[in-house]
């Protein structure tokens, strides 16, 4: 478990330091090709995109295409800038970075859970194979509201009253049975449970 906690904050830790690099407010610019603009052609598909860590009010054509490459567009700034798509981003990475733990605690912990079942699963068929005697195999039900079956020895038709264990038990080899049972209708007999 500690291993889990130490290896969860090293990643908090690497992410606060990548963090660094990407800022929550930034201005997006959109802009045609150059080629395509000098050339007064549209056939030219390829967009150039400009994202800059700018004020919101200096997000536009002048305030972040322009300083890149002013030089390129040899005085068609007029013609060039109206085609740019400006937009300013406000995003809150903090907000992304607790639901993602989140999310990834979740997953770990139904891992962890699902292990824990695996794990069980060998005890419980051994105490139910106690608690049923020894008695084991498939037995028909023709009522299943009517569980009554009851080990020898036992008060309670779910083996020992308030045992967890033992009801879990004979409620999955219930269901095992039912999967059985559906199958062989299905595959062998062709024919559908009511």
């Amino acid at each position: 478990m500690w291993k889990l906690i130490c290896t969860v904050l090293l990643m908090l830790y690497f992410t606060q330091c990548q963090a660094d690099s990407y800022d929550d407010k930034r201005c997006k610019c959109i802009c045609p090709n150059i080629d395509s603009v000098l050339n007064n052609t549209s056939s030219d598909k390829r967009v150039l995109n400009f994202v800059t860590n700018v004020s919101a009010d200096k997000c536009d054509c002048d305030g972040v295409v322009l300083p890149k490459i002013g030089d390129k567009l040899q005085g068609k700034e007029q013609i060039y800038c109206p085609r740019c798509d400006c937009k300013y981003e406000n995003r809150n990475t903090t907000i992304i970075k607790i639901v993602v733990i989140i999310v990834i605690w979740v997953i770990s912990l139904l891992v962890i859970y699902m292990l824990f079942l695996i794990c069980l699963e060998p005890f419980l068929n051994k105490r139910l194979h106690k608690a049923t005697g020894g008695v084991g195999g498939y037995q028909e039900h023709n009522n299943e509201e009517d569980d009554t079956s009851v080990a020898p020895g036992m008060s309670h038709p779910m083996g020992v009253r308030g045992n967890v264990l033992n009801r879990v038990g004979l409620q999955q080899d219930k269901w095992k049975r039912q999967v059985r049972e559906q199958r062989r209708n299905i595959y062998d007999r062709h024919t559908m449970l009511n």
